[in-house]
């Protein structure tokens, strides 16, 4: 209970703070590339699918064109996958990723219960299939905007030790420890935007 409510504070203050970005936000994207302003992507949380909210950072066919660029994956340890600089990425994508800002909408999901402000990085439902037998009660994990694994290296994690982070948490979450994920993603939102 003590979560939920501090997740429901924690949103709106989020949310409050996005909200002079967001005429600019959707000014800039829709001049560049056009409508959606946002986009909802299948993640996994608490043992089911969801609709993450993100502002649009790639080209509208982004998901079709990502079978064709299987061969510039850089992740080569597991199902995630990236590409440094990855073509389908607008110019104002790049901006928005660069500050992290692309993923406050999410507040949006933690209003409405389905993430948390801190948990296991949700992921993708054919990225949850790849998981070893030892992470698969990450599944019904509630995943959150923010959690060990981000705050310990992030996408420059190897997948299986991103996965251990995570399952750390679960299985050790806490007051105390969302506290200091928080105040270390705070850090790094505004001291380190890279993130790792």
């Amino acid at each position: 209970m003590v979560k939920r409510v501090i997740d429901i504070i924690g949103s709106i203050f989020g949310l409050i703070f996005l909200l002079p970005f967001l005429p600019f936000v959707t000014l800039a994207i829709i001049l560049e590339s056009g409508l959606p302003v946002f986009v909802k992507l299948d993640r996994i949380s608490s043992g089911k699918v969801i609709k993450v909210y993100k502002f649009r950072t790639m080209v509208r066919n982004a998901h079709a064109l990502k079978k064709d660029l299987k061969s510039l994956n850089e992740r080569k340890d597991g199902p995630f996958f990236k590409i440094k600089n990855d073509p389908r990425l607008t110019k104002m994508g790049k901006f928005l990723r660069k500050l992290r800002l692309d993923e406050f909408p999410q507040f949006f999901n933690v209003l409405k219960g389905e993430l948390s402000l801190v948990g296991p990085r949700p992921h993708e439902p054919e990225e949850i299939l790849a998981y070893p037998l030892e992470f698969k009660k990450l599944y019904f994990a509630k995943g959150g905007l923010t959690g060990l694994s981000q705050v310990s290296g992030a996408s420059a994690l190897p997948f299986t030790k991103e996965l251990e982070y995570d399952l750390f948490y679960v299985e050790h979450q806490s007051f105390w420890l969302d506290s200091k994920i928080l105040f270390k993603t705070i850090a790094i939102f505004f001291f380190d935007p890279t993130g790792v």
